[in-house]
């Protein structure tokens, strides 16, 4: 219950959460400023989506070339509350664990850290939209963070092995192109 005494589950706030979604989904469909990726609902709900990441080999990341499928779930109480993204293409990388949910700032609830590795201005806020949560994951994959590694053996790989990491990381890639649109 909020404040008010409302459900935040209430029918109210999932029905504007289906709105907002329902915008925000529109506006990366017709969106043209970031190139290389798709969205498309997972069955007819607005809560569910596909999306796409095929990254360029131009950009400045080992996943270069990479196609690879996610998911990114809503909970009803968005945008109060943030989305998760897992990856259902294979990815190698400090901060996806191996069931492929990604472990990322911006997608972790808007309370204090209690192990004190994130301030509360780098976790979840309303503000964030799919779009923004899409570009830091993109940017993650070029710049992990290997403090509290999701995936112990790519963060282990990332700091003491970078050529075998980079090695792992291409197979993923070659194998994602492979995979990547089934």
């Amino acid at each position: 219950m909020d404040r008010s005494g409302v459900s935040s589950s209430s029918p109210n706030n999932t029905s504007s959460a289906a709105l907002l979604l329902g915008r925000q989904f529109k506006q990366m469909q017709t969106d043209k400023d970031i190139p290389g990726i798709s969205c498309g609902l997972v069955g007819n709900s607005v809560f569910e989506w596909e999306v796409m990441l095929m990254l360029s080999d131009e950009q400045d990341s080992l996943y270069g070339g990479g196609i690879f499928r996610t998911h990114l779930t809503f909970p009803p109480t968005y945008p109060h509350l943030p989305p998760t993204l897992r990856f259902l293409t294979p990815i190698f990388h400090p901060n996806v664990y191996p069931s492929g949910e990604v472990c990322i700032s911006i997608l972790h609830p808007p309370e204090e850290d209690k192990y004190g590795y994130e301030s509360a201005a780098e976790r979840w806020s309303p503000v964030q939209t799919p779009e923004t949560i899409l570009l830091s994951v993109i940017s993650m994959l070029s710049s992990p963070n290997d403090e509290s590694p999701a995936n112990i053996e790519a963060g282990k790989l990332w700091r003491e092995d970078r050529k075998e990491f980079k090695r792992l990381v291409r197979k993923c890639v070659r194998d994602s192109m492979e995979t990547g649109w089934d």
